[in-house]
C-alpha cells in the first residue's frame, strides 16, 4: 500500500511542477521550497539517445526537446542558487570519463538517465563506485511498465534514489531531491 501511496503523491508533485513552473519563469518568482544555500555542484548526464527526444518515440518519450528539458533544469538551478553542468553522449566511455572527471570538478550530486546503459553498464557502475559521487538515477518512461529487459538496472542499488516514469518532470523532480540531499548533507558537515 504504501508503493501506492507513494506513487500517488509522485503524480501529484509531478502535476504540480507542470503548472507551477511557467508561472514561475513567467514571473520570476523564487521557489520558496529550496531556499538558496552555500552554491552546490550538481551534474546532469543524459545517455545515449536523449540527444533524439521530441523524435524519437514521443508517445514513449514525450514531445519535449534536450534542450528544453536542459533549459528547465537550469531555470531550476538560477532560482536556487545552484551551479549546473550538463553532459549529453551516445559512448559509453564519454560516460565514465564525464562521472570520473566530476570528482576531480568537485560535483556534489550527479543526475544521470543511462537510458540503455541502465541495463548492461558495468563500467558506469563502476565509475560511481570509484568516485562515491551521490547520484539519482532517472528515465523518462515508466521502466516497469515496458519490456522486460528495461526493468534491470546496473545502478539503481547505488543510487539515493530513482525516479522513472514522469517525463520530463523526472529530471525537476530528481533536481529538487539533490538539492535537499545537498543542503542536508551540508548541514551535517557543518554541525
Amino acid at each position: 500500500m504504501k508503493i501506492v501511496d507513494n506513487f500517488a503523491n509522485l503524480v501529484l508533485i509531478s502535476q504540480k511542477l507542470d503548472s507551477i513552473l511557467p508561472i514561475c519563469e513567467n514571473r520570476g518568482l523564487f521557489n520558496p521550497v529550496l531556499e538558496p544555500f552555500q552554491m552546490t555542484n550538481i551534474l546532469v548526464i543524459h545517455g545515449p539517445n536523449l540527444n533524439m527526444l521530441g523524435k524519437r518515440e514521443p508517445e514513449v518519450y514525450g514531445s519535449d526537446t534536450l534542450a528544453v528539458i536542459n533549459q528547465n533544469l537550469n531555470q531550476m538551478a538560477d532560482q536556487n542558487g545552484v551551479q549546473l553542468q550538463t553532459f549529453q553522449s551516445n559512448t559509453e566511455g564519454d560516460i565514465v570519463s564525464c562521472i570520473q572527471q566530476a570528482g576531480v570538478k568537485e560535483i556534489e550530486f550527479i543526475i544521470i538517465n543511462p537510458a540503455a546503459y541502465t541495463h548492461t553498464s558495468i563500467a558506469i557502475r563502476d565509475a560511481f563506485l570509484a568516485t562515491r559521487i551521490p547520484f539519482i538515477e532517472v528515465h523518462l518512461s515508466n521502466v516497469y511498465a515496458r519490456e522486460e529487459f528495461r526493468m534491470h538496472s546496473y545502478l539503481s542499488d547505488l543510487a539515493v534514489g530513482v525516479i522513472s516514469g514522469f517525463g520530463k518532470n523526472s529530471y525537476l523532480l530528481a533536481f529538487e531531491a539533490a538539492i535537499i540531499h545537498c543542503k542536508q548533507s551540508s548541514n551535517k558537515r557543518t554541525q
